[in-house]
């Protein structure tokens, strides 16, 4: 019976100090938002078409209030401009909603060094949640799979209600980035996850903070994204009615290829909006490798290692396709900072016709405003 009550105690003990240790994490993140340029990416009146490069930490996920926070500091910058005139459209950058997997996780998540060593006290805090959706993945990557299955439902509450908040706030529409969901529909206005296959997608809100009820998913996700993420047909692509002009959003590695920009043309479309993530640090200047997600056509093999990073997006991405989706203004705003061991890199690109303006705000965050004129125009 000694035996028996010292286990039992001892289990007592553990079972108390793992409710402790999981308990979410309070931090405080740097308030400096490394905002290194405001730009104006050509003459003109508004309303704007806003390229946010935020520059983003793992603290600034420990709660959907944090990532609020964070994102708001950077539209108070140019608050004044958006205020006077009323139907700019903010893009945030891609997988900006991903990271809030982490949300509520334990402090030794935001401190760790790598991703992998976050997700698994992530895993370690809620092992039943996990193990169920570890039996209810078959992704080559099922590890990462069954986290972000875990994790969706809350994801996608905490995603809406930064994205919504932050347009009603500042009365804009918001091409909201992007987010790892399974089977994400929107109903009655709420966007909800599902039990399918998880797809890197993207949600518009209007200036009243409503989510759009179609949702865009990428199409041609790169090889770190093919373990656990389904392609989606190009030609399922929605365009949105805004203010200031029919919108079509296009997440990151879409803008390379041309089945997109035909259903960019086909819906006739005004704008393009591309969130953006690039890895590692330092590549934008290096040799480009070439296509990883599938050569189109009519891509010259030959820039493979005579263009640099920087260079392709400019030629291969949206800068160099914009006019074949039939758009006038467009823009690429990419996704910065020091996410666990994750680099960055990438700066904004804004285009207005023949006109292509490169942000220099290379080395942090950068606001790029792109002047639309008046709404209705």
């Amino acid at each position: 019976m000694r035996i028996i009550a010292i286990i039992l105690i001892a289990t007592i003990t553990l079972l108390l100090m793992w409710g402790v240790w999981r308990q979410p994490a309070s931090l405080t993140p740097d308030p400096d938002l490394q905002l290194r340029a405001i730009e104006r990416a050509a003459a003109g009146p508004g309303p704007y078409l806003v390229g946010v490069q935020p520059w983003l930490e793992p603290g600034h996920y420990h709660s959907a209030a944090a990532l609020h926070e964070r994102l708001a500091g950077y539209l108070d910058e140019i608050r004044d401009e958006i205020d006077a005139e009323p139907g700019s459209i903010i893009v945030f950058p891609e997988h900006v909603g991903t990271w809030l997997v982490a949300a509520g996780a334990p402090r030794p998540a935001f401190t760790a060094d790598t991703t992998a060593a976050a997700m698994g006290t992530l895993v370690a805090a809620n092992p039943l949640r996990f193990a169920a959706a570890w039996l209810g993945s078959d992704e080559a990557d099922r590890m990462a799979a069954a986290i972000f299955r875990m994790r969706a439902d809350a994801m996608a509450r905490d995603y809406q209600a930064v994205f919504s908040a932050l347009a009603a706030e500042y009365r804009v529409t918001i091409a909201a980035g992007s987010i790892v969901l399974s089977e994400p529909r929107v109903e009655n206005g709420v966007l909800i996850a599902g039990d399918g296959p998880l797809y890197n997608t993207a949600a518009l809100f209007h200036p009243d903070g409503s989510i759009n009820p179609q949702l865009v998913r990428k199409s041609h996700p790169i090889p770190s994204e093919t373990p656990f993420t389904t392609a989606w047909p190009a030609e399922n692509l929605p365009v949105f009615e805004t203010p200031s002009g029919r919108l079509a959003v296009l997440i990151c590695a879409d803008s390379w290829h041309p089945d997109l920009y035909a259903s960019v043309r086909a819906r006739d479309a005004d704008i393009i909006a591309v969130p953006a993530y690039l890895q590692p640090s330092g590549v934008w200047n290096q040799p480009w490798g070439g296509y990883t997600t599938g050569w189109p056509d009519d891509a010259d093999r030959a820039d493979a290692g005579r263009l640099t990073e920087g260079e392709a997006w400019q030629r291969h991405a949206l800068a160099g396709r914009l006019a074949s989706g039939g758009a006038d203004f467009g823009m690429t705003a990419y996704l910065r900072g020091r996410l666990w061991e994750m680099g960055s890199d990438g700066t904004n690109i804004a285009i207005a016709g023949e006109t292509l303006f490169v942000s220099d705000g290379l080395d942090g965050a950068a606001l790029t405003l792109l002047p639309l004129g008046p709404a209705g125009e």
